[in-house]
């Protein structure tokens, strides 16, 4: 299982293109990703990633607290998703609430 440390500077996170190999976690570059498109002051509180299989497939199942401030998450999914060069877009939607 991997986690990240909340409190490490965004800098720390990997990057589009950075560490991309097979097998590994891409959690950090997910994070920073999520944490871009969310803007201030999202703050992520708690993240694990951990080996998922299946028949047919292997990847990794990730687990994300987001908090934004002023708003809760109350539902999430996929909306699309396609194959790329070199990997898979995914579109997700979230609906927040104002939290008063």
């Amino acid at each position: 299982m991997t986690s990240i440390d909340i409190k490490a500077a965004a800098t720390n996170l990997l990057r589009n293109g950075e560490g991309a190999g097979q097998g590994r976690d891409p959690l950090p570059r997910l994070l920073a990703q999520l944490v871009e498109r969310a803007g201030d002051p999202a703050t992520v509180e708690r993240a694990v990633s951990r080996p998922w299989a299946s028949a047919l497939f292997q990847g990794r199942r990730h687990i994300i607290a987001l908090s934004l401030t002023g708003h809760f998450v109350a539902d999430i999914s996929i909306d699309d998703s396609y194959p790329i060069a070199g990997g898979k877009w995914i579109e997700l939607s979230a609906l927040t609430i104002e939290d008063w």
